[in-house]
């Protein structure tokens, strides 16, 4: 594996997900990212079923190195600011404020370390009327305007998974690795700060785009509709998804697949327009008939006409998909506590050599003996040549 970013020290001192997504994604990449956790319980995510070994805490941590340390204690304050002095990297995600009660913001962390790129990630942004607000992803999806579009107005419930946290993580990301080619030009970091307000906003550009161009507000069928997707249960109880979009050699393709060579006569679907505005009709016409044959059926015919189409698999299916298996998508490592843990490799590949090396995420403070007691009886023994210098 190709380790772009070998050679760059992270400190992450992040709880829950935008943080350690942040510092996860520069890892995948070959950084070497400390997570700082609070001796005894670590990264709140960790807790699960009386352990510390979550599955919300894999997710997100692993080719991580864990220690701990108390930034309240005057003898890890000064091992904390040991590890500023040579770090590139520091990611928080706390609340506007905390950072600098813990003795880590911004001014003095940059202070001790010109060249360090700091990353202060928070729900609503460092300063304004809601700066002080906790944010949870489904607070970020709801203020951003994108949750209005996964709501399903017949049965409104919050669906799907942590969107926001983790797209706020790679934006981070992306902001950190801008700041460290800019360092290599200037010698100097920068203070990068993303919001999970301004990153849900941004993701969700297409719909302030379509309101700021054209005045529309965007309902959870809007696209769905303009792109042409469905959603089609089949004879077996298992599902396919369609997405049609506008080229008409797929329309054409669809007519030959299921049989309905004169399906364009139909005015509601002669035309890109008209499919649009009438798509419940469509919905109904392929529901009826997709009913009547097989998952596997309809994907030989699909695939055999080129109509752009996929099984909806749930996590287990998709591993067992032949393109999966073939682009080694699902990697392993030895699990701390013994056995095999398994992960999805880092999606990236490098002159065509995919990154299947990935190391489990750590338990909490596995790294204490390797990181922090060299640093302890190095200041320590500084301490005593300075007494012996002084008496």
């Amino acid at each position: 594996m190709f380790k772009v970013l070998s050679g760059i020290k992270v400190l992450e001192q992040g709880t829950f997900i935008t943080g350690p997504a942040a510092g996860m994604f520069l890892a995948d990449l070959g950084a070497d990212v400390i997570k700082i956790e609070q001796p005894g319980q670590g990264d709140p995510f960790r807790a699960f079923r009386g352990g510390l070994y979550s599955p919300h805490f894999q997710t997100y941590n692993r080719n991580k190195r864990s220690i701990t340390l108390n930034p309240k204690q005057p003898e890890d304050a000064a091992v904390f600011e040991e590890l500023v002095k040579d770090a590139d990297v520091y990611i928080q995600n706390f609340r506007p404020g905390a950072a600098e009660r813990l003795g880590a913001g911004a001014a003095r962390l940059r202070e001790i370390n010109p060249r360090l790129v700091y990353c202060a990630i928070s729900g609503f942004g460092q300063d304004g009327p809601s700066a002080g607000r906790p944010a949870y992803d489904t607070v970020a999806q709801a203020s951003s305007a994108f949750l209005k579009l996964l709501v399903n107005p017949e049965n409104p419930r919050v669906v799907g998974p942590a969107l926001a946290d983790a797209m706020t993580g790679f934006y981070a990301a992306y902001g950190i690795m801008g700041a460290l080619v800019e360092r290599g030009r200037t010698g100097v970091g920068r203070t990068v700060e993303v919001s999970m307000l301004e990153a849900m906003c941004h993701f969700n550009l297409d719909a302030f785009t379509h309101f700021f161009s054209e005045g529309e507000i965007m309902h959870p069928y809007s696209r769905p509709s303009v792109s042409q997707s469905y959603v089609l249960k089949c004879a077996d109880g298992l599902w396919i998804a369609l997405h049609m979009s506008s080229p008409e050699k797929f329309w054409q393709g669809l007519a030959q697949a299921i049989e309905q060579p004169n399906l364009f006569a139909d005015p509601r679907f002669a035309n890109r327009e008209a499919r649009i505005k009438h798509q419940n009709d469509l919905i109904k016409l392929l529901g009826g008939l997709f009913a009547k044959r097989t998952r596997c059926d309809w994907c030989s015919r699909l695939e055999a006409q080129d109509v752009p189409h996929a099984p909806m698999y749930d996590t287990e299916e998709a591993m067992r998909d032949p393109q999966a298996i073939h682009l080694q998508l699902e990697v392993s490592a030895p699990h701390p506590e013994g056995g095999q843990w398994r992960t999805i490799r880092c999606p990236v590949s490098f002159d065509g050599e995919r990154p299947l090396e990935v190391t489990a995420p750590p338990i909490l403070g596995a790294d204490n003996a390797s990181i922090v007691e060299p640093i302890r009886k190095r200041l320590a023994a500084t301490q005593n040549t300075s007494l012996e210098t002084n008496p």
